[in-house]
């Protein structure tokens, strides 16, 4: 069935638009696809054999870290090409749904390239030199113009219908000469800290968002759980603070990233002790916020020796087990072989990985939606 076709169907019981309310303890098994993926048959595919090997959920970039829209918005700002990546976002959208799928979209806020190269006057300067600083890759995170921008951009994705809007990117660089970046907020807010920024931002987006029914979710790094003064003066990411302003927290803890941490040689061949520790400092530091706890993943075998499907199955039930409410499965390119063949082993044992079911429904017949589970969600399982 066609995107559009899909479209002209009609809508599941639950929102106007055809979303199926959801609880942010939802617990979401998620496949991350790039914009340009999402919009090519690969994207259709890929998203199919998620939810027949027991996946319920599907991450897409509607903005990537350069600046590239992958839709066709509205927006004066928004840098999409010609023929944009997904030519119709509430199709594409709503043929997720139809096909079972929570639906989150990935936009990546404060690294902006196109957005700084078209408008000079909205990137972070030097105050050595008054020109661009660091090649003119970021945008000023504090700049009124670049924050109304995304949250513009954030409205306009919030009313294609999607479950959720998951930010990236929401924090100020951490490379350069950082005592040579000049922002705005150092002019009007002298007294305030990065963490004011970026956290009155993320109140912002909430408050905007919230006649839409979407949930909002944060990408941080996973560094970020053990609280170092450095990073989240360099960041601006305070942890605590933010979850009272999301639904869900999303930490990047991809165990070969963890260099020099427990003084472990290869971090990426020891994916029980990094998302084990991770979780454990993610849920410290969160209880009583209310905010649900859901990891990225590493499904790509950079700097580690055993990725295999065990690699991902460990990973999955060491999030589980330090009360994770599902996972994020993240690969740059999109290859996710690896990702598949782990799955049955899981599905076949659900009470060891995950507990949840599937919020929607496949109402479409498709040559693998007859043998698709089709259960609801169950109750939260954050403690």
């Amino acid at each position: 069935m066609s995107l559009l076709a899909i479209a002209a169907t009609r809508p599941a019981p639950g929102y106007a638009d055809g979303r199926v309310p959801t609880s942010k303890y939802t617990e979401i098994r998620a496949l991350y696809l790039t914009g340009v993926v999402a919009g090519m048959p690969r994207g259709k595919r890929l998203a199919m054999e998620w939810r027949a090997a027991g996946g319920n959920a599907i991450v897409f970039n509607v903005k990537d870290e350069d600046g590239v829209v992958s839709f066709n918005s509205g927006l004066p700002l928004a840098n999409h090409y010609a023929r944009p990546y997904i030519p119709h976002l509430h199709a594409w959208v709503q043929w997720m749904h139809a096909h079972g799928l929570y639906v989150i979209a990935r936009q990546d806020l404060f690294k902006d390239e196109r957005l700084v190269h078209a408008h000079p006057e909205l990137g972070i300067h030097s105050r050595a030199t008054g020109g661009l600083w660091f090649h003119g890759r970021y945008p000023d995170p504090s700049l009124p113009a670049v924050q109304r921008y995304n949250l513009a951009l954030a409205k306009e994705v919030a009313q294609a219908g999607v479950d959720e809007l998951q930010l990236d990117y929401i924090r100020f660089p951490v490379v350069g000469h950082q005592k040579d970046a000049e922002f705005y907020y150092q002019k009007v807010h002298p007294g305030w800290t990065r963490a004011d920024v970026i956290t009155q931002f993320v109140y912002q987006v909430r408050r905007e968002l919230r006649p839409y029914h979407v949930h909002l979710s944060l990408d941080v790094f996973g560094v970020m759980g053990w609280a170092r003064p450095r990073d989240m003066a360099n960041t601006g990411q305070d942890i605590v603070a933010l979850s009272y302003y999301c639904d869900v927290i999303c930490p990047m803890i991809y165990p070969s990233h963890f260099f020099h941490f427990d003084d472990i040689p290869n971090p990426g061949d020891r994916p029980k002790h990094f998302i084990r520790i991770s979780m454990q400092r993610f849920d410290r530091a969160t209880r009583g916020t209310g905010v649900v706890i859901r990891p990225w993943l590493q499904a790509f075998s950079w700097h580690t020796h055993i990725y295999n499907p065990h690699y991902i199955q460990v990973q999955v039930r060491t999030a589980w087990q330090q009360h994770g409410d599902g996972f994020q499965l993240w690969n740059a390119g999109n290859f996710y072989g690896v990702a598949m063949r782990a799955m049955p082993a899981m599905l076949a044992n659900p009470a060891a990985y995950w507990s949840g079911g599937f919020p929607y429904p496949v109402r479409v017949r498709t040559t693998t939606a007859k043998s698709l589970p089709t259960a609801g969600p169950t109750a939260p399982t954050r403690r």
